[in-house]
């Protein structure tokens, strides 16, 4: 049972940031320190990816596990209440993500995801993002 009225649970949400979450500014100061400088959130791009590198042709998107289903455990913990909502919730987070990288894909743009369980690793990290730019 949800202990949110629609209402409250309304508010709640609508505090969930989209933009500047610490695992994106921890991503942003990595590619910095990389030497790597950057869009933010280009909203003429599909999914309006957090990094983008318009003269490398690439982009950077920085999930969320749970939000985005990553298959880590935090990714595949899904709510025991209300599970009709959330299990579509997040099939449509996944979906519309998929469809995102695809069309950018088809306009030439490569992609990466970071994960947020993958800041636990810096230094796996750091290599992952140097071997994207090369």
């Amino acid at each position: 049972m949800d202990i949110f009225t629609p209402a409250q649970r309304s508010a709640v949400m609508s505090r969930i940031r989209g933009k500047d979450t610490k695992p994106e500014m921890a991503v942003r100061s990595m590619v910095h320190r990389l030497g790597f400088r950057y869009a933010l959130h280009r909203r003429d791009l599909p999914g309006s990816p957090d990094l983008v590198f318009p003269a490398r042709g690439r982009v950077i998107f920085v999930h969320g596990c749970f939000w985005h289903g990553h298959t880590c455990r935090a990714g595949r913990n899904r709510p025991s209440s209300n599970q009709s909502y959330w299990i579509a919730k997040l099939n449509r987070n996944q979906a519309r993500d998929a469809a995102n990288r695809r069309r950018l894909r088809n306009l030439g743009w490569q992609t990466l995801v970071i994960w947020e369980c993958e800041l636990k690793d810096c230094d796996r990290l750091r290599s992952r993002i140097a071997r994207f730019f090369e």
